[in-house]
């Protein structure tokens, strides 16, 4: 049984600032709402008109974390609108931090892993930025919306400083601010119909990841096909924010109530089953994207240099040589319990069932009712993965079901016995497929595909 009046004895050594594994629960405290934190141009119709009940900090934005109140099915009755409808998301808070001037390009290539110089103007591309270590920073969406402008759609984690921070000493001719641009995102599978209903026909040539210019109500916005749920869905990035942000509202959430749907918060329950991660829960500057399955972000024939590339060629020359430099690795889940139906308050610990020691613990677990269990993402001992698998330690370890068990500890209200850990065992992940799928997911598609026409 774990102790929640202390911290827990798990050794956490690929980290100097250890998680806080202390289980305390939620204790009702209610949010301070001031002045030190910026109201986004949306809050007003997220908060007083459309009612959304609760709220966290993200980026030094109140963001609305709920609108369905509990009582009317909570954040699984958001869920059925994401997966079964459309919905409206206020992502004001997703910062757009522009690099703008002659070395857009360069300075953008110098500071993400991926290369810069592929991106077309008017295409946006998944990318991840690191520290010298090779800890991931942030993993914005990319937007190129010209050839010499580059909007980084950040997530939450400050990023203008460090790239002001970076070019002091490079000195790229670039200008580095956020600009007044506030995205919301239409997502869900009647999505595409909202779009054609306030920006035109032509949204449905947008590829995945492309970006087109367009007009609502008087206002001008960008479009992108991209989004956070695994779904089919869009982002309308409104320019002029502060002025014009109301009166693009006004109109998508009408076309989208037109169309069955709400306003809801963030999809996390269904990014979680798309094995979407979450700065801050699943990674953060102190974590490898070797760890958490983003390897294809390091590409191995990028020829321009990049903040973190000696430290990341060594960690990849390391895992190729059987030598996984890490003490933990993320992974998916499935455990028991009752549905985990919103947001957990703690990282909950996961132990091992033979020696019932706590040995790791979970970042994003929810209920999935498509699955008809509970899933999770969470660090578990690579040590304990590589044994289990007879291999080196790899992305791979994503891909596939292991037979490998654990234990989750549960808060008591999903316990299945009060005090008692519940059966969990290694899942493929994403969980359930995307509308959209990543890179890695394609790749992962592509090698499935081979493998079956050899077999035949």
């Amino acid at each position: 049984m774990v102790d929640s009046n202390k911290q827990p004895d798990i050794e956490q050594p690929d980290r100097t600032v250890p998680r806080n594994l202390r289980q305390t629960g939620d204790p009702g405290i209610e949010m301070l709402v001031s002045t030190r934190v910026r109201k986004s141009p949306f809050f007003h119709k997220s908060f007083n008109e459309e009612g959304a009940w609760r709220a966290t900090v993200y980026n030094r934005l109140y963001h609305p974390r709920g609108l369905v109140e509990p009582e009317d099915g909570g954040a699984m009755a958001e869920y059925e609108a994401l997966t079964e409808a459309v919905t409206l998301w206020d992502v004001a808070v997703e910062r757009q931090i522009r690099v703008k001037g002659p070395d857009a390009e360069a300075l953008t290539d110098y500071v993400i892993t991926r290369d810069a110089t592929e991106i077309e103007p008017m295409r946006g591309k998944y990318a991840i930025l690191c520290n010298e270590d090779g800890g991931i920073l942030n993993d914005p969406v990319l937007l190129r919306v010209a050839e010499d402008e580059f909007w980084f759609s950040i997530s939450d984690s400050t990023l203008m400083q460090w790239l002001q921070g970076v070019n002091v000493g490079m000195e790229f001719d670039v200008e580095i601010d956020e600009i007044d641009v506030a995205p919301m995102q239409i997502q869900g599978p009647r999505s595409e119909d909202v779009m054609i209903d306030v920006v035109g026909e032509a949204v449905s040539d947008i590829p995945y990841y492309g970006l087109m210019e367009a007009e609502i109500d008087g206002c001008d916005v960008l479009v992108s096909q991209t989004g956070f749920s695994g779904e089919k869905g869009f982002e309308i990035y409104v320019r002029d924010a502060t002025e014009n942000a109301e009166a693009v509202w006004d109109p998508v959430l009408e076309a989208v109530k037109d169309h069955g749907g709400r306003q809801i918060a963030p999809g996390h329950h269904r990014r979680i089953a798309a094995g979407i991660l979450s700065w801050g829960q699943d990674m953060d500057h102190e974590t490898s994207p070797f760890q958490v399955n983003l390897g294809y972000q390091v590409p191995d024939d990028k020829e321009g240099d990049y903040v973190g590339k000696e430290a990341l060629e060594r960690q990849r020359e390391q895992i190729e040589n059987g030598e996984y430099p890490f003490a933990y690795k993320l992974i998916g889940l499935k455990f028991a319990g009752e549905p985990v139906r919103d947001y957990a308050p703690d990282f909950w610990l996961v132990s091992d069932p033979d020696t019932e020691e706590v040995c790791g613990y979970l970042t994003s677990p929810w209920y999935n009712p498509d699955l008809e269990t509970n899933i999770g993402l969470g660090f578990v001992p690579a040590e304990t993965l590589e044994e289990a698998t007879d291999t080196p330690l790899d992305d791979r370890i994503y891909d596939e079901e292991l037979d490998l068990e654990f234990r989750v500890h549960l808060p008591d209200e999903y316990a299945e016995e009060p005090g008692e850990p519940v059966f969990a065992t290694v899942a493929e992940v994403p969980f359930t497929e995307s509308v959209n799928p990543s890179a890695r997911e394609q790749a992962k598609l592509g090698a499935r595909e081979e493998a079956q026409a050899n077999e035949d």
